[in-house]
């Protein structure tokens, strides 16, 4: 079995006539979330659950543009326990490096002892995306923004992370979920507002789509800074 490779350091397997998404584990032996582990190749790949992660989830929905690669430095906000970002420090490698950013300290605890202890890629920063002046300091500009963040002003976070941190025509994926924005609205008309919001703060709109039925009434935007 040869692994395919959609994008720089995604690989699609297929075991028991299932494709499955995965990444080449950057800690061999090691799980993070109880995931399936599969050799191949004298490698190792960790299987990625589209039920645990909307990253995953858009790319089993067939998402076109993954900007992430071997390398990169990923300001990532809303990190929690770190589930999606140990996948995103398996693409970045040794070479890249994460900083995860969260206001809660529970999930951060969590992301220290299952994550980050066994992994020199991630840097967690305890703090509100909000105020991305807080934690300049240590973070420096990086090739993509990661936001998972569940706020109703999360374009708007966005934005003022990207002024800070983000060069022009660097990347960002906004995970949305509808029903933390309006409830009160259909989601496809919650994740039209965030488009916008973000195409006024200086970025363009290289797609979007729907995660159902992988995470309901969420959706996954990729855009591009050009301020």
């Amino acid at each position: 079995m040869i692994p395919e490779e959609p994008f720089p350091g995604v690989f699609m397997l297929v075991i028991d006539d299932q494709e499955i998404v995965a990444t080449r584990n950057l800690t061999p032996g090691l799980t993070v979330y109880g995931e399936r582990l599969v050799e191949v190749g004298g490698e190792e790949f960790r299987s990625w659950s589209p039920f645990r992660s909307k990253l995953a989830a858009a790319l089993k929905k067939g998402l076109r543009n993954e900007p992430l690669k071997p390398r990169d430095k990923v300001l990532y906000l809303g990190v929690a326990s770190g589930t999606t970002c140990s996948h995103v420090s398996d693409i970045v490698g040794s070479q890249g490096h994460v900083w995860g950013v969260d206001f809660a300290p529970r999930p951060m605890r969590d992301l220290i002892e299952k994550v980050v202890k066994h992994r020199r890629n991630i840097s967690p920063i305890l703090g509100d995306a909000r105020h991305p002046e807080t934690y300049a300091a240590v973070v420096p500009k990086v090739d993509v923004i990661y936001a998972d963040i569940a706020q109703p002003d999360q374009a708007a976070i966005v934005v003022k992370n990207a002024e800070l941190f983000l060069p022009a025509r660097g990347w960002a994926f906004v995970a949305v979920k509808s029903r933390s924005i309006d409830v009160t609205k259909k989601p496809r008309i919650v994740y039209a507002r965030e488009m916008e919001s973000l195409r006024q703060g200086g970025f363009e709109i290289v797609e979007s789509l729907e995660l159902d039925p992988f995470e309901r009434d969420h959706a996954m935007i990729v855009a591009r800074f050009r301020p």
